[in-house]
């Protein structure tokens, strides 16, 4: 049997905890339920805190724990370790919270031949400061990428994916991507026909690879080039018209060239990909907000040729225009 421990923390949130230890604990069980079979118990799970202590989540739940984590006596040398959601202020958790960031680093130095620790949504943060995320893939909450991309410079991060695993760490992206996680890992070690009958009897999806549908266009707004702000200020209320580098670069009071060196560098996005995803974000709302047909809100947001656009549109969300809508709309 498997032994997956999941940590605990104060400021934790609470469904992340006890659903991810739900998922393992029912894997072979519930789908033997339904067909009245022998269920058979893949997994063992443990909630491990810092000294054994209760946790207190956010919205006022309190976890009681299995064991400590700062116990030498509690891990096996083949335990799944779970780092869940981070609830609270990131900054504050991490600061409140050194010994466990310290006794996780402790990880960089062991050999693994398969994933042994695993992250859901901004859990990712604990895994980063501990540097087990250094020159590595991973995915945090879409929200918080651009933060942890400020960071962690040194992470390989893809807020697309909806898992990464990059040798023995998996994680997951934001809210309940833990069901995704844990089906995989199940998957890892249990095999594929018991994560099936996992995602089946939990009614999961477990076909999704992608938060990209889910993500907002992030400000990019956190640099002081007047200039820039400048230019996305104008683009705010331009973006639907025919605009070219030339205007932009009129509008920002630069060169062309002054202007591609200093948008990237502020936003961390060329002037026409930061007007591309500018136009998708309307794109969105409009497709969220209002009955008016795909090609009128293609129109509508600037582009006259819809097949390129719908291919632009799946290729920032994931999903064409028309299932966008279906997906999303009110």
């Amino acid at each position: 049997m498997q032994s997956v421990s999941v940590i605990g923390f104060d400021g934790a949130l609470a469904s992340a905890v006890t659903g991810i230890i739900d998922l393992f604990r029912l894997a072979g069980v519930t789908w033997a339920r339904i067909h009245d079979d022998q269920p058979h118990h893949y997994f063992g799970t443990r909630l491990l805190t810092e000294n054994g202590k209760p946790c207190k989540c956010i919205n006022g739940l309190t976890l009681y724990s299995d064991g400590a984590w700062n116990d030498p006596s509690s891990l096996v040398g083949d335990d799944l370790l779970i780092i869940p959601t981070i609830g609270a202020p990131i900054e504050k958790v991490l600061a409140d919270n050194p010994g466990l960031i310290a006794w996780l680093a402790q990880f960089r130095e062991r050999e693994y031949g398969a994933v042994n620790l695993a992250s859901n949504c901004t859990g990712a943060f604990f895994l980063a400061e501990a540097g087990l995320l250094e020159g590595r893939e991973a995915t945090t909450h879409w929200g918080f990428s651009q933060k942890f991309r400020e960071r962690y410079p040194g992470v390989r991060l893809d807020p697309e994916k909806l898992v990464t695993v990059d040798g023995p760490v998996a994680c997951a992206g934001g809210g309940m991507a833990w069901w995704d996680l844990g089906v995989y890992l199940v998957e890892r070690f249990a095999g594929a026909q018991v994560a099936r009958e996992l995602a089946k009897a939990f009614v999961i999806d477990a076909g999704r690879t992608s938060q990209a549908p889910y993500g907002a266009l992030q400000a990019r707004r956190y640099h002081s080039d007047a200039a820039i702000l400048k230019l996305q200020d104008w683009l705010d209320g331009h973006f639907h018209q025919m605009i070219k580098m030339e205007h932009m670069a009129r509008q920002a009071g630069l060169s062309e060239r002054s202007l591609m060196r200093r948008f990237k560098a502020a936003t961390g996005e060329t002037p026409v990909t930061y007007l591309q995803i500018l136009r998708i974000e309307n794109a969105r709302e409009l497709l969220e907000a209002s009955r008016e047909t795909v090609d009128s809100v293609v129109r509508r947001v600037g582009y006259e040729d819809v097949s390129s656009f719908s291919r632009l549109f799946r290729k920032h969300t994931g999903l064409p225009p028309g299932s966008y809508r279906a997906r999303f709309g009110r």
